[in-house]
């Protein structure tokens, strides 16, 4: 099976070459998603580590080298991203190209038929000294045991200059780092790097290093136009082979919306034929003037194929640095928030009363998104400010391509309002809606480095997230709960879905000992709306039992006064450092309100039906 990857690279104690693909997104039977699979790096025992920088303050105006006015014009016009917004990615398989684990120089799984080298006639090209190299030391959380963290290992990744002071580079590069160095072309010295932001959606982060002397000589690089299909495209980084800046040419092979592996979404990407290895990742491709194109980031793998890579396009590039100059801070790409289907067939047209060969059905609606308001399902959506949608749900791109309707989305920023052409009932309406990000049910990546979580008399509550299905292994956890995480809709901003991970045993516990990654939906009868919700009925409670309800009436009881006086014990038995996390220390404020729940379904539950496992007549926008 293909599978695609993030390739970074790190080594191990051993100085064997170890790859590991890990999917943000597992693959299952039952969904059309993606085989995403993003390679984590190789624990090794130097510090000397590929990416991620710490956070720092955003100071004013940023200087960023944007695109020229026709660029923005060509950003309005080209395509972009047709994510499965509200849903999941479709199924694709991809590997991130940038970070390489360090000392997995030989027998490198990812090698290329494409041997990558440095051409002499561009050696003293100034551009390629505007290109570094990241060492990030990555200690990422245990979401299995959510109190504590996993080994710490590095890897090795590329970035680049763009001017007043930042570097970009690639998201995954700097996830979970604790230390991120960069150095340049020449150089013998490390400087420490901070991250501004990060774009988990479009796979980029902002970094920036305050030393001086890293900046004397340096030369940002510019930003170029989309290119066009059978352009020159040179790649540049620091991948596996050697420590020296490599380069690999090759030409552009498609534009369209493509399947972004680390953030599971759909944006516009570059595909190209140039050698992308693991290290490569967040550094820049180049066009035949010396312009940046994008960043390298992922490559497709399979039997059946060889030299596919992506690139970050200049415009998403553009899009992620304006969001942060506008905000100080990233707040990702909107959606619409609805589920559709194509209107290929002329009866489904005729039927739902749609006069002409266009438009796309609104199947369902996030109860979370503005467009709820105002659109029905049942509708037909013919145009998206003032552009017509086909009935494959396409719009025009370029001169004479066409690319998914989500792309038009993608160009928008969060907040910015839409106007909806529909068809409703067989009538022309005009429609505006705020746009906004998805409020993901469960989360593909949690905010804060680590996940929240309660014990309970032994009984450990954490959010289900994408990060603890992939560590738990999807056959752990269950059938019902895959389906609501891969296909349900949160009813309201901050709902959760609150398992029961684990039970440590102890005799207050006994009966309960091998439960495990189980939906806990009431406690004492009341409706459970997030963790801290669930850590709020606990601390209120005064009845002498709390009774933890879950999936098909299954009970859990325990005498609350029995449970209180057991949990220290329990915590010192198990070395855990505290019952539940800081997060769940601030008094709880119930911002949700009054929410009334008559079935198992309102919460963290939305049927579905078979025609939504990966039928190609369905898009998510």
């Amino acid at each position: 099976m293909a599978a695609a990857t993030c390739c970074f690279s790190a080594g191990t104690g051993t100085g064997n070459s170890l790859s590991f693909l890990t999917s943000h997104r597992p693959s299952t039977s039952l969904r059309p998603p993606p085989s995403l699979f993003i390679p984590k790096a190789v624990h090794q025992k130097s510090s000397s580590s590929p990416h991620h920088p710490p956070s720092q303050k955003a100071g004013g105006k940023q200087n960023f080298i944007w695109r020229s006015k026709d660029e923005r014009h060509l950003a309005n016009n080209d395509g972009r991203s047709s994510k499965n917004e509200t849903g999941r990615s479709k199924s694709t398989a991809f590997k991130f190209s940038g970070l390489q684990r360090k000392g997995s120089g030989k027998g490198a799984p990812f090698e290329s038929k494409e041997p990558q080298v440095e051409t002499g006639f561009i050696e003293d090209a100034p551009f390629l000294n505007a290109v570094v190299k990241v060492f990030c030391t990555h200690t990422a959380p245990d979401y299995s045991l959510p109190w504590q963290k996993q080994r710490q290992f590095a890897s090795t990744g590329s970035a680049f200059m763009i001017g007043d002071g930042k570097l970009l580079t690639n998201a995954h590069c700097v996830e979970h780092g604790t230390q991120v160095k960069v150095k340049r072309r020449g150089d013998d010295t490390k400087y420490v790097a901070k991250v501004l932001a990060r774009g988990v959606e479009c796979d980029i982060a902002l970094l920036s290093v305050e030393s001086k002397d890293f900046w004397k000589g340096a030369e940002p690089l510019c930003f170029g136009h989309l290119p066009h299909l059978q352009d020159a495209v040179t790649v540049v980084g620091y991948p596996l082979g050697g420590d020296t800046i490599s380069v690999t040419k090759g030409v552009v092979s498609r534009v369209e919306v493509t399947s972004y592996a680390h953030g599971s979404s759909e944006l516009l990407g570059i595909q190209i034929d140039a050698a992308i290895n693991p290290g490569n990742s967040g550094g820049p491709a180049f066009n035949d003037d010396g312009e940046c194109i994008g960043v390298a980031f992922q490559v497709y793998r399979s039997d059946d194929v060889e030299n596919i890579g992506y690139v970050i396009p200049a415009m998403v590039v553009s899009h992620f640095l304006e969001d942060y100059e506008r905000n100080g801070k990233y707040s990702g790409f909107p959606c619409l928030g609805v589920l559709l289907q194509k209107l290929e067939n002329p009866a489904l047209r005729a039927c739902l009363r749609v006069p002409s060969n266009e438009g796309v059905l609104v199947r369902k609606i996030e109860p979370t998104s503005d467009v709820s308001n105002v659109v029905k399902e049942g509708d037909v959506i013919v145009s998206f400010d003032g552009v017509r949608v086909g009935c494959e749900g396409t719009v025009p791109f370029r001169s004479s391509e066409r690319i998914a309707f989500r792309y038009l989305i993608s160009q928008k920023f969060t907040g910015d309002v839409a106007e909806l052409g529909i068809i409703r009932a067989g009538e022309f309406l005009k429609v505006q809606a705020v746009l906004k990000p998805r409020v993901h049910l469960v989360p593909y990546h949690i905010e804060g480095g680590q996940p929240s979580y309660l014990i309970v008399a032994g009984l450990v509550f954490t959010p289900l997230s994408e990060p603890l299905i992939e560590e738990e292994c999807e056959d752990t956890i269950g059938l019902k709960l895959l389906i609501k995480a891969r296909y349900s809709f949160a009813k309201f901003e901050g709902e959760q879905i609150v398992i029961l991970s684990q039970v440590l045993a102890n005799e207050v516990n006994i009966g309960y000992e091998d439960l495990s990654n189980e939906q806990v939906l009431k406690l004492n009868g009341t409706r459970i709306k997030n963790i801290h919700h669930l850590a709020h009925l606990v601390d209120s409670c005064k009845d002498k039992y709390l009774v933890f309800e879950f999936e098909d009436n299954f009970l859990v009881a325990l005498e609350r006064e029995a449970a209180s006086s057991a949990s220290s014990s329990i915590l010192i038995d198990y070395g855990i450092p505290a019952e539940r996390s800081s997060d769940l220390l601030e008094p709880y404020v119930d911002s949700i309100g009054p929410y009334e729940a008559t079935d198992q379904h309102e919460f963290g539950d939305s049927p579905v039906s078979n025609s939504e496992f990966g039928y190609d007549g369905l898009l998510w926008a």
